[in-house]
């Protein structure tokens, strides 16, 4: 590949050849390379998310306008769906979930602080009715039932005070599959309403809603926006991830 002499070296004719075609391979791996950092810096690329109503509400609605507009080469597609849609197999880079529903082998990062659940009811439903003190006093009640989406159970009310821990069947002649027509209706004095405290917690400081059985209201883990275990997480799914979660401490 080399002329040696005592005083100098050249290429070859073979070696002249060789090097014409490294520097078109190091150019391109320059190019490549430049291709990467491009990327990191203005990521691209298709994104398919799956959230439950209440977290597209909270989470999502409210960033889709300044996200695009942060990262216009990322085309993002939100499925709303309130059932437990396996995220690998519905072909999704992510989803939102609450914690006590998140599968084990998945990647979580934390949204929300923990959340409690609240009993409700419109003033006008309350008057003349005695307010409930004990969960078993809502067996005395009309209840706004909740039926799982897909046609599952009717979600029977939990509540837990020390070590007691009681599972309520409640009465009434209205169920719904939606928490955001539950709240309407509770709104409308139809019953009473079992439901995550934050999306009532307006309505309760506007007098429009009044709350009970604090004591015997549960805790639970928030909102996690999660994906699969994966050593590589593509640049849009990280820059979406960052995004969703600094959005969620403000």
């Amino acid at each position: 590949m080399l002329n040696r002499t005592t005083r100098s070296v050249s290429p070859t004719g073979a070696g002249e050849t060789l090097f014409a075609r490294l520097a078109v391979a190091f150019e391109e791996l320059e190019g490549a390379v430049a291709d990467i950092h491009t990327a990191r810096d203005r990521p691209a690329g298709s994104l398919r998310i799956n959230v439950p109503r209440v977290a597209a509400v909270r989470f999502i609605g409210p960033i889709l306008g300044d996200f695009q507009r942060a990262y216009p080469d990322i085309a993002l597609t939100v499925i709303v769906d309130d059932t437990l849609t396996d995220i690998v197999e519905g072909r999704f880079d992510a989803g939102i979930r609450l914690g006590e529903r998140l599968q084990k082998d998945m990647v979580a990062v934390k949204l929300s602080d923990d959340l409690q659940m609240a009993a409700v009811a419109a003033p006008a439903y309350l008057e003349g009715r005695a307010t409930p003190r004990h969960p078993q006093d809502l067996h005395q009640h009309q209840c706004i039932n909740f039926q799982w989406p897909g046609g599952g159970n009717l979600y029977r009310w939990e509540f837990s005070r020390g070590k007691r821990v009681l599972e309520i069947a409640v009465q009434g002649s209205l169920t719904v599959n939606d928490t955001e027509l539950m709240l309407k209706a509770a709104l409308g004095g139809a019953g009473v309403a079992y439901m995550i405290d934050y999306q009532v917690q307006s309505w309760i400081d506007a007098g429009r809603l009044m709350r009970f059985l604090e004591p015997w209201s549960p805790s639970f883990p928030g909102f996690f926006l999660y994906h699969p275990s994966s050593r590589h997480v593509p640049p849009a799914l990280r820059a979406f991830i960052d995004f969703v979660r600094a959005r969620s401490r403000e």
